[in-house]
């Protein structure tokens, strides 16, 4: 029987997730650890070497599995992070490594673009759709420009992660649109790199990828470089889309009044809308998924790292008997407050250099408070980014959850307590991989939309709010929104 592959090339991981056509079962499930870079402070890289190795290492093992079973691998769809960026030459040969979505060096460019150019930064929201930040492609080739003229200009390609793969797999250098809708020089209505960008950002057109939609495959031929993926030669590779669509998409969060929050290392709530939006001030990305699909929200730089800060820097615990004993502690914390801000913040603040602080805080308050009020902090400022969203989308009536975080039912439960709302899981919190496997459908004519794709997401369980915790949660966030206005 025939089967389809989604792999999702996160930030700590690489994973393959394989089913059937009907979806009903999960063939074979895979995942390789990656690691990150830190050579200066601020810095944030990943060896693409080892990204290869993580890729290779899932697909001979899903392969292996499937076949097992008697399956045959057809086509094979990729989910990747956003806003890498790894200079390469001709051959795709990468000439160092790449930088990552967290690698704030280009803090100086994306202060220049909201400040003394921002009428050009403005200009380039508007074509593009991202949000200006150090995590993007466009300032950290202005970084380059300013610090390393001669990589930029010897540089033959310029791309992302999944451009990489792509290249060694396909011998192409093609980017989808929701990857290029990231880097913040996709002119999205053109559906063409932008000329202004390209020119702040001192990269040439023949530097960059070809566009092309996030349906788009090809047919996989082995080379001497790529036979020890186990692919079978034929296999579809469909290009695929960006992390943060494909969550929604495998989610199940299609129709208007669905969010998708998602907390893995960092974290995001979107929405998906029919056609582009632009936040006047810029605070909100507006990311490619499909003809038609778009998804609608805010990153933050804090999500499931907090967590890993409480356990590993602040209480010494492991995050299971941290996550009990914030469990012993009654919403609101008792008034201790928590702005979550670690390692800077995307939205809504889209400031890298803001820094996190507790509270109110008191006598009474034990270790205990300190934890939970961590947890709450990261879903107030959720909370905050969906204050923005819902001005141009509606309130959401209810929330599709998904990363690590769905692993915690206080943590969930908290979320729908906060949010009002009811939280919705799925049967699988691989999101990602579920959502290009969605899309290996639509790419493939099973099914005409991303509309019926979504309906063919299953769901676990629902968390209801608890209306008085929702009360007392309202009272606590008006105050800690007061406390992040101020910062």
């Amino acid at each position: 029987m025939n089967c389809f592959v989604g792999v999702d090339v996160g930030t700590t991981n690489v994973k393959a997730l394989a089913m059937p056509p009907d979806l009903d079962q999960i063939l074979a499930h895979a995942s390789a650890p990656v690691t990150t870079l830190n050579p200066e402070p601020g810095y944030a890289e990943q060896d693409p070497a080892e990204i290869w190795s993580a890729f290779v290492q899932v697909m001979s093992e899903v392969s292996q599995e499937v076949a097992k079973g008697g399956h045959t691998i057809t086509h094979v769809t990729f989910c990747t992070a956003m806003h890498s960026l790894l200079p390469m030459d001709a051959d795709g040969t990468p000439l160092g490594n790449a930088i990552l979505w967290s690698d704030n060096r280009a803090e100086a460019q994306a202060n220049e673009l909201r400040g003394t150019q921002a009428k050009l930064g403005n200009a380039i929201y508007r074509e593009t759709g991202t949000p200006i930040h150090p995590m993007i492609p466009l300032c950290k080739l202005a970084w380059l420009r300013e610090h390393d003229p001669r990589l930029l200009h010897r540089t033959a390609r310029f791309g992302s992660i999944k451009e990489f793969l792509w290249h060694k797999l396909t011998g192409e250098f093609e980017v989808d649109f929701s990857i290029a809708t990231a880097t913040g020089l996709f002119n999205e209505k053109k559906r063409q790199w932008s000329q202004k960008a390209m020119a702040y950002a001192g990269v040439r057109l023949d530097q960059l990828s070809t566009p092309v939609p996030t349906t788009h495959l090809r047919w996989y031929q082995p080379r001497p470089k790529t036979a020890e993926t186990e692919l079978s030669a034929g296999v579809s590779l469909v290009i695929g889309a960006s992390d943060g669509c494909l969550a929604n998409l495998g989610a199940g969060a299609i129709k208007k009044g669905t969010a998708t929050l998602t907390i893995g290392t960092s974290g995001a709530i979107r929405q998906t809308v029919r056609k582009p939006l632009r936040d006047a001030k810029g605070r909100l990305f507006c990311y490619f998924l499909d003809e038609g699909y778009y998804a609608v929200g805010g990153p933050t730089n804090n999500g499931g790292n907090v967590l890993e800060w409480v356990a590993d820097k602040l209480t010494g615990l492991d995050t299971e008997t941290v996550l009990e004993e914030a469990a012993k502690i009654e919403p609101g914390s008792d008034g201790l407050l928590f702005l979550p801000y670690l390692q800077g913040e995307r939205a809504p603040l889209w400031d890298a250099s803001v820094r996190g602080a507790y509270l109110h805080v008191d006598w009474q308050h034990t270790r205990a408070h300190f934890i939970r009020a961590a947890l709450e902090g990261v879903l107030f400022n959720l909370l905050s980014i969906n204050e923005l969203l819902k001005e141009y989308t509606g309130s959401a009536r209810v929330i599709h959850a998904n990363g690590g975080f769905a692993q915690s039912t206080l943590w969930v439960q908290m979320l729908a307590d906060i949010s009002g709302v009811p939280v919705r899981l799925n049967a699988s919190n691989e999101s990602g991989s579920m959502g290009a496997i969605l899309l290996t459908m639509k790419a493939i004519g099973l099914v005409k939309t991303l509309d019926e794709a979504a309906e063919r997401v299953a769901f676990g369980d629902t968390f209801q709010p608890d209306l008085a915790r929702h009360k007392l949660y309202l009272a606590e966030f008006a105050t800690w929104q007061q406390a992040q206005m101020s910062l």
